[in-house]
């Protein structure tokens, strides 16, 4: 179980990797959405906002999971990312 230390950690040390792809990025933000919100609590975004519904939609997929596995999760794959890209 990460703590909230470790998450504000790795949400800094994300920064700093620079190569990641769009999936990467995506579950990046669904994870970290629903750490600090929750289950998604707005409306789909419109049929022209291609980039807000692909988030909303990654974020959508983590519905019902609680804010400590997504914390736990995020903290993760940021490892993961770090060593993948040498970060």
């Amino acid at each position: 179980m990460a703590t909230k230390e470790a998450f504000d950690a790795a949400a800094e040390a994300i920064k700093a990797v620079r190569e990641t792809s769009q999936e990467e990025m995506l579950e990046l933000y669904a994870l970290f959405k629903q750490a600090n919100v929750g289950d998604v609590n707005t409306t789909r975004p419109g049929m022209l906002d291609f980039k807000g519904k692909a988030k909303w939609d990654a974020w959508k997929t983590k519905e019902g999971m609680s804010k400590e596995d997504a914390m736990t999760k995020y903290v993760a794959l940021v490892g993961e990312l770090k060593a993948k890209y040498g970060k």
